[in-house]
């Protein structure tokens, strides 16, 4: 499936239609953006594989997968809000659709999930933030390409200041009691992503 038939295909589990032809063609600009490496298309993609693969189906998948799409639209390394202005323009285009408001308002609960602040409140926020950490159990080769790609992302910041706020992320992460809520990625990813984390840090000096 295309990218564009991806997109075609998650309104459709909405129940509703995209508000117009050119928004799809504005959110692949966003994640064609220069100094985007990771959070590109192909982010949006592997989420994709990794929501296909799920075995049960998602309480409101229309709603989860627009989240998807959207939660990453707005990626700046240099700010701290891109989470709520990539869940604005999700409720915007979703209001310009005549989608009724709870849905818009799981939407945007659902990309504010993704500041990984929190417990999720509902399923579909948990297997979304589970989808979204997938990269953490990648294969070796995959997390480390991922790490790489990381690191460009934050091109702007010194290797010293770089390794020690990336190690201290990484050792939040590893810290947790449990990387993923659901079943399903505890038995695929956890061991695997326990060990990306722990090589990574060794190779940051963390």
């Amino acid at each position: 499936m295309s990218t564009l038939e991806l997109w075609l295909a998650s309104w459709r589990a909405l129940e509703a239609d995209p508000p117009d032809a050119d928004l799809f063609l504005r959110l692949c600009e966003r994640y064609s953006e220069s100094h985007r490496a990771y959070h590109t298309l192909n982010h949006i993609r592997e989420c994709f594989q990794q929501l296909t693969s799920y075995p049960s189906e998602p309480d409101h998948r229309g709603e989860l997968e627009i989240a998807l799409w959207f939660h990453d639209a707005i990626y700046d390394t240099q700010r701290h809000d891109s989470e709520n202005l990539s869940a604005a323009w999700a409720a915007d285009s979703l209001e310009r659709a005549a989608v009724p408001q709870h849905v818009i308002a799981n939407v945007r609960d659902l990309i504010l999930a993704t500041k990984h602040h929190s417990t999720p409140a509902t399923p579909d926020q948990a297997l979304l933030i589970d989808i979204d950490l997938s990269i953490l159990g990648a294969a070796p080769d995959r997390f480390d390409e991922y790490e790489r790609q990381i690191r460009h992302e934050y091109s702007w910041v010194p290797e010293d200041a770089y390794r020690d706020a990336r190690g201290r992320v990484l050792r939040e992460f590893q810290d947790r009691y449990l990387l993923y809520t659901t079943e399903h990625f505890r038995k695929t990813l956890e061991v695997r992503a326990r060990e990306n984390l722990a090589r990574s840090l060794r190779s940051l000096g963390a």
